[in-house]
Formats: structure tokens, C-alpha cells, sequence
């Protein structure tokens, strides 16, 4: 026999019952605290497949699935920027299992472009890990008489408005770089914008626009054959990609930086433990020698991210980007 003493009174209980209570406490805590993940996970691209978001979560796909010991599955949700795919996301079970590859157009410029959003880009996330980032090239046509950052501002100063610029749409990267360009240089230079990436080069290539932010592994190969030439890179560092190509920052624009970064994110009430399980698996798996291989031959580099610096990097450049959105005079649409 044994004895349970609730206040004053002993209860008595034979010993068999004991087990059974035994075992019903164990059985209760393992059910509260099943492992993660016991199913296959979604991982939503805010993009169609081949772009750039596309080819950092399928490398993450591929790298972190063993180690989680679940799929993966790649989810593509194209339409209105992102934005159907981030509130998608948002509105999820905060249980692990449908996450967001967000990037700077949902989780930063979004908020500044956009007067309704059907989510927070800060409150409705819980940030996982930051994965990868990729800088843009500050392309010209050889016709240009600018070798550095430095020449190409002294020419926008002596002639004001001469220069154009193409991007690839109002409100995109390439776009809101150039305006972060003349914000801190002083200079003006006149925005032509294009329908996408492909055009907006070959606009450059054929001297109609005198300048952009191109995508760097799409313009290497028209650098190579000196159909356009770069003058600088948008990052605050040098890319792994093509370590040669001089900062913007350190060729004539210090302060400079504009990268667009690659993050996965969870819907906001996400336990802890889930996040850290995934960001562990992240930070093991992806900055390996094949991670860096794979992420490099999509024109990005390693660029891992605690949980904390990325929910902190989302709300400094969401700053930033609000005060270039505003000082470009860019109406939310």
C-alpha cells in the first residue's frame, strides 16, 4: 500500500494503482510535449518559381530537411508583391508548420508603398532566421563618362537631370536604390521606369537609360562582354560572387548600402522552441560549403541571422525605407 496526504487526511492506495497513476502522468507530459516537427513543413515563396526568393528557400529546403527530419515543401503564392502570400502566412496556426520567405519587398518596403496591408509586417511575425542577401550593380552604358561613383555624382551635379535611370517598376528595388543614391548625394537624375528586370537592361545596354541597379548575376555576363559597365556594388561589403567590384560606398558614396535579404518568418504566438529548432537547423546547415555553393550560384550570399537581428534589421530598414519612400515623394498605393 501506499499513502497520498491531502491536508489533514491520508488517503490510502494499493500499490497497483500507483503504476497506473505513474503512467498516466508520463503519457499526459508526452502528448503536451510532442517533438517538432512531426509532419512535412510548408515554406511559402511570396514569388512565382525561378526568382530569387524561390532559389534561397528551396537551397534551405534541401539543406535543413535531414536535419528536421521532415520535407520541406516549397510553396509558391505569387501575386499583389508578396502581399497575398505574407497574409497568408499571417493569418496561419502559429504551430511551425507554414512559414514565410520573406524579403525586403513584404517585410520592409511594403508598409511604406502600400496604404492597406491585410497584415503587420512587424507585429504579424515571428522572426525565424535571416538566410541570405543579394546586392544590386550599379550599371552604366560605356557612353557614360564615369569609371566610379564619385565621377558619375560630379556629373549629376555639374548637369542636373541629364543622367536617366531605368528600374523595374515603381516602388522596386531598383527603383528605391536610385532614390536612396540621390537622397544622399544631392544629385538628380530622372527615373524611367520598365515592366521587370529585362527590359530595364537592355534599355541600358542600348543607351536609352544611362544607368540602373541591375541584378548581379543577370548583368555579369554583359559586363564581361563590355556592353554595360559597373561602377559599384550596393552592399556594404563585397560579394563572395565578385569580390573585384568596389562597394559604392568605398567609390565615392559612403553610407551607402542596399541589399535584398532573404528571411524565413513564422506566424506571430510561434512557441520559442519551434523558432529555435529552426534557426539552429538553419545556422548549422546552411553556411556549409555546399549551403555557400548552392546560394552563390543564385547570386546571393550567406547571410545568417539570429532571430533577434533579424526582427531588428526588419525594423531599422523599415525606417529607413519610409523616410526614402517619403523624401522620393512615392504615394502608397
Amino acid at each position: 500500500m501506499f499513502f497520498i496526504e491531502i491536508s489533514e487526511h491520508r488517503i490510502q492506495y494499493p500499490y497497483e494503482n500507483l503504476v497506473v497513476l505513474v503512467f498516466f502522468v508520463i503519457g499526459s507530459g508526452a502528448a503536451v510535449a510532442q517533438p517538432y516537427p512531426i509532419k512535412s513543413i510548408r515554406l511559402v515563396v511570396p514569388n512565382a518559381p525561378g526568382g530569387g526568393s524561390d532559389a534561397v528557400a528551396r537551397v534551405v529546403a534541401e539543406k535543413i530537411s535531414p536535419a528536421l527530419g521532415q520535407q520541406i515543401i516549397v510553396e509558391n503564392r505569387d501575386g499583389a508583391g508578396g502581399r497575398l502570400a505574407a497574409e497568408f502566412v499571417a493569418r496561419a496556426n502559429p504551430d511551425g508548420y507554414i512559414l514565410l520567405m520573406g524579403t525586403g519587398a513584404t517585410l520592409i518596403t511594403a508598409r511604406a508603398l502600400y496604404a492597406k496591408l491585410n497584415f503587420d509586417p512587424i507585429k504579424s511575425f515571428a522572426p525565424v532566421a535571416a538566410v541570405a542577401s543579394t546586392a544590386y550593380l550599379l550599371i552604366v552604358h560605356p557612353s557614360v563618362p564615369a569609371r566610379n561613383v564619385a565621377q558619375l555624382i560630379a556629373i549629376g551635379k555639374a548637369r542636373p537631370a541629364s543622367l536617366t535611370y531605368a528600374s523595374t517598376g515603381t516602388g522596386s528595388p531598383a527603383h528605391l536604390a536610385a532614390e536612396y543614391l540621390q537622397a544622399l548625394s544631392g544629385i538628380r537624375i530622372v527615373h524611367v521606369p520598365y515592366r521587370g528586370s529585362a527590359p530595364g537592361t537592355l534599355s541600358v545596354m542600348q543607351g536609352e537609360s544611362d544607368l540602373m541597379f541591375g541584378n548581379l548575376i543577370a548583368v555579369l555576363p554583359h559586363i564581361a562582354s563590355g556592353r554595360l559597365r559597373v561602377i559599384g556594388i550596393s552592399s556594404s561589403k563585397r560579394s563572395a560572387i565578385a569580390p573585384e567590384i568596389p562597394t559604392i560606398a568605398d567609390s565615392g558614396l559612403p553610407g551607402f548600402d542596399v541589399e535584398q535579404f532573404y528571411g524565413v518568418v513564422a506566424p506571430v504566438g510561434t512557441p520559442a522552441l519551434i523558432i529555435k529548432r529552426l534557426y539552429d537547423a538553419i545556422a548549422a546547415h546552411i553556411p556549409t560549403p555546399e549551403g555557400k555553393r548552392l546560394l552563390e550560384s543564385q547570386g546571393t550570399d550567406v547571410a545568417i541571422r539570429s532571430p533577434e537581428q533579424l526582427r531588428q534589421k526588419i525594423k531599422t530598414e523599415t525606417e529607413k525605407w519610409t523616410a526614402i519612400v517619403r523624401h522620393a515623394g512615392i504615394q502608397p498605393e
